[in-house]
């Protein structure tokens, strides 16, 4: 069995590639990489189980947009995570004997 290529899917594990939160055009933060699936997306849910709470408290609380800005830092961390999920459930597309020349 390779690391590269797991037999199973609970041996899949972060890539690592995915960027959130910038500042000045720059990456702050980055997904990171070894981190088995299931667990990333596992925090990728509870973030945005905190995001549905926090947008509801938004709506009653009008003094103050603090829970909105919350929510919005959480499913960005949330999608960077599925994003990079989804990199390594997505096979890479079949090149072509052209583009194998290069």
């Amino acid at each position: 069995m390779s690391k590269t290529n797991p037999s199973t899917p609970s041996e899949l594990k972060a890539i690592g590639l995915t960027p959130f939160i910038y500042c000045s055009n720059q990456a702050l933060f980055r997904v990171s990489r070894d981190v088995p699936l299931g667990d990333a997306l596992a925090m990728a849910s509870d973030f945005l189980f905190l995001a549905k709470e926090l947008t509801k408290d938004t709506a009653y609380a009008r003094d103050t947009d603090r829970h909105a800005w919350a929510a919005h830092y959480l499913t960005a961390m949330s999608k960077a995570v599925i994003d990079d999920v989804e990199k390594v459930l997505t096979p890479p597309p079949a090149r072509t004997k052209a583009e194998s020349k290069k």
